[in-house]
């Protein structure tokens, strides 16, 4: 008998299957996917019989991986506690192979019919319900994909020509990012994963999508009738949309992030995504073809940057050498070419060519060892038309106008700037800020975003997924930055602890436009 599945929170059953993740000796597995899982599980989001199975090339044992990934998940996970990890645990499983080897899914397929049958959750044809996840090297991604259809492990045209599809077991992939490095490779990914899964059943992850406040984007816009008034081109000036870190790019350097750069790997991706929560037009419901819809629509929107256009929307940056004699500059990590010129900042605006927006610029800026760790956005609305109170304060003038913060990460949160008059005699003005805090307010526990991303695909839920065309779009956008030589051979070197190249200012035409809190800044919370 096939175990039953537990409701999720709104409603809709996740299935029982056999996750199966390529790449379970690497660094996303442990630190990420394995203690979003292991969280999931405490939560019961687990459907009883769900078993997870990694598969790499290294020869261990089950017991070996369960024991590297208990110490992951005491390290990583949000609340940890022995006994559910005993639980979890017996879900772990391990299968050595080469992916990449077209010969390693008959065993592999042999492994997945076995854990299913094991737990009671084999249905027509002999299989459990699958779900494969890459988090292996890009260059590996086709590989694997055609070696999955291949070794006939996805049967999904079958399933939908079935008298009893229901029956039937689904297929599903989740690819991590990146997706591709241009918009040739993007395509070429898609059209390999087109030839084995429908659209419908690939999952294109974006954790940031995951976070809860890039979710409760939509609520605040949606839910609350006092923004949708003001959210256009009449009343804001400008969004800025920043995803700050203060560490360095480390041990990544050689394997991945010299070839990439902060403007592939955070603006091409998150900051876009980010950016369409912000901007998009209210879809008819909250659901994945309706927000996919809009999503593409706002990104079709956007205009891309001729060869000429492109080195005055853009500035990239690498840090240099820090105070301390391990801060070492960019340039001198480990596996580090120079020549490639690679940035470890990216800001660019970008203009957004529709009826809500035309004529309000968006600035997307991300970097590394900056002087704040902080993911944010910034709606600044534009000054009152006429400054009555100038008389009583000449300063008034050039007072900043009200502006909204929304906080995603460390501490989740909005803020909402307004000009107050002080106590006391006479007319002087100062700011307040209206703070909601998240956790503060509503409570509940913080999970990595990757554990509810996973359950919503293992539910069928693509809400918070990309389209393959959102993808090439987003690739589209910001190509002419990535490939304009005199972007990148004009590469500024930044301090770091800095808010990044003092050049990015020249994007708003001015300095101080930024909102650029000092080092050490800690959003303050309510209570």
């Amino acid at each position: 008998m096939t175990p039953k599945a537990p409701a999720s929170s709104n409603g809709n059953p996740s299935d029982p299957c056999v996750i199966v993740i390529f790449g379970a000796s690497g660094d996303l597995t442990a630190r990420k996917l394995i203690p979003a899982l292991y969280e999931q599980d405490r939560q019961q989001r687990l459907a009883p019989g769900t078993s997870i199975v990694g598969v790499a090339r290294t020869e261990m044992s089950d017991d070996t991986f369960r024991e590297k990934m208990h110490a992951s998940a005491k390290e990583h996970a949000a609340a940890f506690d022995q006994a559910g990890w005993d639980r979890f645990a017996n879900r772990l499983f391990y299968h050595a192979a080469d992916a990449a080897a077209a010969e390693s899914m008959e065993g592999l397929s042999a492994k997945i019919a076995e854990l299913g049958g094991n737990a009671g959750i084999l249905r027509q044809g002999g299989m459990p319900n699958i779900l494969f996840y890459l988090s292996v090297s890009p260059d590996l991604y086709e590989p694997i994909i055609e070696n999955i259809g291949a070794g006939g492990l996805v049967s999904e045209g079958h399933r939908w020509c079935s008298l009893n599809a229901e029956a039937t077991p689904w297929q599903r992939i989740i690819v991590e990012k990146p997706f591709g490095n241009d918009l040739a490779s993007a395509v070429s990914l898609n059209r390999a994963l087109g030839r084995v899964f429908e659209e419908e059943e690939t999952y294109r992850i974006d954790h940031y999508l995951g976070k809860e406040l890039v979710q409760n984007i939509a609520v605040m816009r949606f839910a609350n009738t006092i923004f949708e008034p003001i959210w256009n081109r009449d009343v804001v000036e400008h969004v800025q949309v920043t995803a700050a870190e203060t560490v360095g790019v480390g041990s990544r350097a050689a394997n991945f992030y010299d070839r990439a750069g902060a403007l592939r790997d955070m603006v091409q991706s998150h900051l876009l995504q980010v950016m369409c929560m912000v901007a998009m037009e209210p879809p008819s419901v909250f659901d994945a073809d309706a927000i996919m819809r809009e999503k593409i629509k706002l990104l079709g929107s956007c205009v891309v940057a001729s060869d000429a256009e492109a080195p005055s929307a853009c500035v990239m940056g690498r840090y240099g050498r820090g105070k301390g004699p391990q801060d070492r500059a960019y340039i001198e990590e480990d596996g580090v070419d120079p020549k490639r010129n690679t940035d470890t900042y990216a800001a660019v605006r970008l203009e957004i060519d529709n009826w809500r927006w035309s004529g309000v610029p968006f600035y997307l800026r991300s970097g590394k060892k900056l002087a704040v760790k902080q993911t944010e956005i910034v709606v600044q609305f534009r000054r009152p038309p006429v400054q009555i109170f100038k008389m009583f304060d000449g300063s008034l003038a050039d007072r900043p106008a009200n502006r909204l913060i929304i906080n995603i990460a460390p501490r989740e949160g909005i803020s909402l700037r307004l000009e107050g008059k002080v106590p006391g005699m006479g007319m002087k003005l100062d700011y307040a800020d209206l703070q909601l805090d998240y956790l503060d307010r509503f409570g509940g526990e913080q999970v990595e975003a990757y554990g509810p991303l996973i359950v919503d695909a293992i539910r069928g839920d693509r809400t918070l997924y990309k389209h393959k065309e959102e993808v090439e779009l987003g690739w589209k956008i910001c190509e002419p930055f990535i490939k304009n030589p005199l972007i990148r051979s004009s590469i500024h070197t930044y301090e770091p602890g800095s808010w990044g190249p003092d050049a990015a200012e020249r994007l708003f035409g001015g300095v101080g436009r930024w909102h650029s809190p000092p080092p050490g800044f800690v959003r303050k919370t309510v209570g």
